[in-house]
């Protein structure tokens, strides 16, 4: 058989990254991407030294043009793109007044946008083989509205509406739509350096572990269409809401 590829747009140095490497381990060749391609340099070598095949691309996932090369190149020179995860960021805080139309369009672009050029260029090469994986990256935001977050909520209450569309109208096709809501901190140097009591709570599985999330979405990849999950919702049991 060929290689399969996956691609993960915005394999970050945690739950992207941590994907990356789960599937790197069952064989898939992980097509890592992410708009400076230098920063890959730390994943594409944890994914090597495990014995795992590892692509790195520099994309700018808000550049149409862009995304479809990267499925193209994909395509075309590794394998069938199995499967695809758009875990772009984008999460800023700034009180309404605050928040310049910049702030806002460039949030969106980011969060919501990106994800629908990554999700139409998947399943342009999906539907066609009637098989596929799409998975979305969301949080807490995707479902409520903070203080503060106006704009990093409307971008992501927009990818879930997306993903929402998507796998209605994809499913019949073959194509399992999820989208995953990660509600609570997670492992990262951002979280130890700027909420040192909130990682405190690592030793007690108090904030979300990358690796752990990885295994969800290789779950979800694995789902018999019998009992496709549209929606799954991960938070450490500290969580209260």
């Amino acid at each position: 058989m060929g290689k399969k590829a996956i691609i993960v747009v915005g394999a970050g140095d945690a739950t992207g990254g941590a994907i990356a490497q789960r599937f790197a381990r069952e064989g898939y060749v992980a097509c890592v991407a992410r708009r400076n391609a230098d920063k890959l340099t730390p994943l594409v070598e944890r994914i090597k030294a495990e014995g795992g095949e590892v692509e790195p691309f520099g994309t700018d996932a808000r550049r149409e043009d862009q995304i479809q090369q990267l499925f193209k190149t994909v395509e075309n020179d590794i394998g069938p793109v199995e499967v695809c995860v758009f875990n772009a960021g984008g999460n800023v805080k700034f009180l309404l007044n605050d928040t310049t139309t910049r702030v806002y369009y460039k949030v969106w672009e980011m969060g919501c946008f990106a994800g629908f050029l990554t999700g139409r260029e998947a399943a342009h090469y999906m539907k066609p083989r009637g098989r596929g994986t799409i998975l979305f990256t969301g949080a807490t935001a995707s479902m409520r509205g903070g203080t503060g977050f106006s704009a990093f909520a409307g971008a992501k209450f927009g990818l879930r509406a997306l993903s929402q569309s998507m796998a209605r109208e994809l499913g019949p096709q073959g194509i399992h739509v999820a989208h995953v809501v990660i509600d609570g901190a997670i492992d990262t140097v951002w979280i130890k350096e700027m909420f040192p009591e909130t990682y405190a709570l690592k030793d007690q599985d108090g904030i979300l572990n990358p690796q752990h999330i990885a295994e969800m979405y290789w779950q979800l990849h694995c789902q018999r269409p019998s009992a496709w999950t549209q929606e799954a919702d991960l938070r450490p049991w500290i969580e209260s809401h």
